[in-house]
């Protein structure tokens, strides 16, 4: 099922999602929908509380080049982190972001080039990974998510000041 997006400045997004002690049916429901959700919004990643629900789950799936032009995100590719932490990172690297809960903006925000994370699968399995690429970017900025962050506090305070005036403006057109 395709759950409506959290958009930007509702509230909720500043949440702080809960850790997951169960590993059930209804976790296992809220990963297919977010899965859902996220392919029919042409996005990369997800956490739960971009569809209004404060737990720590996020979902990644880079897309696929199939042919010139075109995507493809199988499901199978997709990388489902429960009750996820970051225990290394280092580096640092610009890296154009958007963002499904801000839809149409786009802006370089640094982040970590390396991190290595903890978390559990839908079946309570720990697993570890680690990336210097755009899934280390993506894994950041999902995990931001679940803190109660959005991309867009990472920047200057006069992007940050000048993106809130636009937004505003683009809200009241809307």
């Amino acid at each position: 099922m395709v759950r409506d997006i959290v958009v930007y400045p509702d509230k909720r997004l500043k949440s702080i999602s809960k850790k997951i002690g169960s590993f059930d049916h209804t976790l296992h429901n809220l990963l297919d929908d977010m899965y859902e959700t996220m392919c029919a919004k042409n996005g990369v990643g997800l956490a739960a509380i971009q569809v209004g629900v404060a737990t720590r789950a996020l979902i990644i799936n880079v897309p696929l080049e199939v042919e010139e032009g075109t995507h493809d995100q199988p499901k199978e590719n997709t990388l489902e982190m429960i009750n996820p932490v970051i225990i290394e990172k280092d580096g640092a690297e610009k890296f154009q972001e958007g963002c499904l809960s801000i839809p149409g903006v786009y802006e370089d925000i640094e982040r970590a080039k390396h991190v290595k994370v903890e978390y559990f699968d839908r079946d309570g399995n720990k697993h570890t990974i680690e990336d210097d690429g755009f899934l280390a970017v993506a894994m950041q900025h999902e995990i931001d998510h679940l803190d109660g962050k959005v991309f867009i506090e990472k920047l200057s305070y006069i992007k940050r000041k000048k993106f809130e005036k636009e937004w505003k403006r683009k809200l009241k057109e809307a």
